[in-house]
C-alpha cells in the first residue's frame, strides 16, 4: 500500500484545484469552488445619491427607453413628472441631421396603490427613426429640460452583430449598484438589456410601498434613458394585495413600463416579440395563463412558425421562473410550463433561455425532457442538440440574497452553476457563432467567470455542450 504524507495530499489538492480552473466536478458540470463573504444585502437609503431627484422645477425624472416597434425602428420614451404634467412632447434629432428637430407628443398617465399616488407618467413613442442612427432626445420644458440620447439598432438581417447585456432580479441595494455598475464598464458594451423580471422590490416594503417604484427608476436612469431596456415580468411586478384593496395585478408595472405588445399581435404587455439586428426574442410571461386555449398560448402557438431564421437566426425567449433549476429555492416552479411549451422550443430550435427568479446563477447544458408520456417512464432530461441552452441569471443583488443551498449531486444536465451576484452578455458575431459570457460582480469588469461559444442551432447545429452521460 503506498502512503502519503500529509503535507503531500495538501499538495494534491491545490494541483487538482488549479487544474479543474476553480470549480469542482460534479456527477454534472462544474460547482463553482468561489464563495462569496457572507454579508447581507441591504438596500440603499433613501437619500442616497443614486436616488437624487434632478434639480429644476417640475424636472423629468425616471427616464428609460424600451423599443418601441417590431423591427427596431422606434422607441417608447417614458418619464415622471413629479408636480403637474407639463410637457407630453419629446423633442429629437439625429447626429446626422442635428439642424432637424422633431417632435413626438406622448400621453400622460398616473394611478393609486393603496395610500400612494403617483406622480404623472410620460409615454411616448417615436417612429420612423433610421436604423444604426445616434439620436439626442430632450424632456421636460422652461428650466426642467433634460437631453438624452440613444442609438437604434442595425437593420434587422442574419449576420448583424450585436451585443445584449442580460440581468434579473436587481432591486435597489448597495449590491444593486455594483451590478449595474459592473455592466456599465464591462468593455463589451452592451447594447441593449435582456431584462428578465423583478425590478424594484418594491412589494417587499409595508403596503407595497410605491415609493420604492420611483427611486428604483431613478436608480437605473443612468442606463436605461441611453439604451433599451427589453422587459419581462417577475412575481415581483404583480402587486397583487386585496388585504390593501389592491385586487388588479400588476398595476404599478404597466402604469410604469409599456411595451410594443400589440405590434406581434399579442393581447396583453406580459408576451410579446420583438426583432433586433440578428436576434429574434420572444417574451413570456410566467404569472399570467399559459395553459392550452390561453391567451398566451394561442399567441406562442402563432408566433413561433412566424420566426425566419434567414433573416433573425438567433431565437432567444425571456421568462421568469427558470424550468431547469438545481438550487433549493422556487424548485420546480417552472415546471408546468415548461411541460407546456419546452416540445414547441425544440421544435423550433429555440438557442437560448433566460429566467431568473432564483438569486443565483446556472448555466444549463442543451438538453429538453420532452419524451415523457405519464405511462413510459421516460421522465428525465436528456441531451438533446435541438434544445435551448437554460440560463438562470436571477444574481442581480435585491434585498432578498443569495440562493446558496444547492442539489447535490448537481444534475448532469447542469454545466456551471455559482451563487453569486452579476450579469451577463450575449454578444452575437454572425449567423453561426456568439459569445457568452457571466460576470461575477467581485472581480474586475472583464473577467469572464463563466462564459462559451454559443453556435446557431438553425445554422451551425454542433455540439458545444460539455461531455455528459
Amino acid at each position: 500500500m503506498i502512503s502519503f504524507s500529509s503535507s503531500s495530499i495538501c499538495f494534491i489538492i491545490f494541483l487538482s484545484i488549479l487544474l479543474f480552473d476553480s470549480v469542482l466536478l460534479c456527477n454534472g458540470g462544474k460547482t463553482s469552488i468561489y464563495v462569496r463573504k457572507a454579508e447581507k444585502t441591504v438596500e440603499m437609503p433613501l437619500n442616497s445619491d443614486v436616488f437624487q431627484i434632478p434639480p429644476g422645477c417640475n424636472a423629468p425624472q425616471q427616464v428609460h427607453i424600451t423599443q418601441g416597434d417590431h423591427v427596431g425602428k422606434a422607441v417608447i420614451v417614458s418619464w415622471v413628472t413629479p408636480d403637474e404634467p407639463g410637457s407630453k412632447t419629446v423633442v429629437y434629432w439625429s447626429e446626422k441631421n442635428c439642424e432637424v428637430k422633431k417632435k413626438a407628443v406622448g400621453k400622460v398617465y398616473t394611478y393609486k396603490f393603496y395610500n400612494y399616488t403617483s406622480g404623472f407618467i410620460h409615454h411616448c413613442t417615436i417612429k420612423n427613426l433610421e436604423y444604426d442612427t445616434k439620436y439626442y432626445y430632450v424632456v421636460g420644458d422652461r428650466n426642467s429640460k433634460r437631453k438624452f440620447w440613444f442609438t437604434t439598432p442595425p437593420p434587422v438581417g442574419p449576420d448583424v452583430p450585436y451585443t445584449f447585456g442580460i440581468m434579473g432580479d436587481l432591486g435597489q441595494t448597495y449590491d444593486s449598484n455594483i451590478t449595474l455598475t459592473h455592466y456599465e464598464r464591462n468593455p463589451r458594451n452592451g447594447q441593449a438589456v435582456l431584462f428578465v423580471g423583478d425590478l424594484s422590490y418594491a412589494d417587499n416594503h409595508p403596503n407595497h410601498d410605491n415609493v420604492r417604484w420611483d427611486t428604483w427608476a431613478r436608480f437605473v436612469e443612468r442606463s436605461v434613458a441611453y439604451q433599451p431596456w427589453i422587459w419581462t415580468t417577475g412575481n415581483h411586478e404583480i402587486d397583487f394585495a386585496p388585504e390593501l384593496g389592491e385586487k388588479k395585478p400588476f398595476k404599478p408595472f404597466t402604469h410604469r413600463y409599456h411595451v410594443p405588445y400589440r405590434a406581434s399581435q399579442s393581447t396583453a404587455p406580459f408576451w410579446y416579440s420583438i426583432k433586433r439586428a440578428s436576434a429574434y426574442i420572444i417574451v413570456l410571461s410566467s404569472y399570467s395563463a399559459y395553459g392550452k386555449y390561453t391567451p398566451q398560448y394561442q399567441w406562442l402557438e402563432e408566433e413561433l412558425p412566424k420566426v425566419n431564421r434567414s433573416e433573425t437566426p438567433w431565437l432567444i425567449v425571456l421568462v421568469h421562473s427558470p424550468w431547469y433549476n438545481s438550487y433549493n429555492y422556487h424548485y420546480m416552479e417552472g415546471e408546468t410550463m415548461r411541460v407546456m411549451y419546452e416540445p414547441w422550443f425544440v421544435e423550433h430550435k429555440v438557442d437560448i433561455v433566460l429566467a431568473g427568479h432564483v438569486h443565483a446563477y446556472e448555466r444549463s447544458e442543451r438538453i429538453s425532457n420532452v419524451a415523457y408520456t405519464i405511462v413510459n417512464g421516460k421522465c428525465r432530461p436528456t441531451k438533446d442538440q435541438s434544445a435551448p441552452v437554460y440560463i438562470t441569471i436571477g444574481d442581480g443583488g435585491n434585498i432578498e440574497g443569495l440562493a446558496n443551498n444547492m442539489t447535490e449531486p448537481q444534475p448532469e444536465y447542469s454545466a456551471y452553476r455559482e451563487a453569486s451576484f452579476g450579469h451577463a452578455i450575449f454578444d452575437i458575431k454572425n449567423r453561426t457563432h456568439a459569445r457568452y459570457s457571466w460576470h461575477r460582480n467581485h472581480d474586475g469588469y472583464a473577467v469572464e467567470a463563466d462564459s462559451m461559444w454559443f453556435f446557431n442551432r438553425f445554422w451551425h447545429p454542433v455540439d458545444e455542450s460539455s461531455q455528459w452521460g
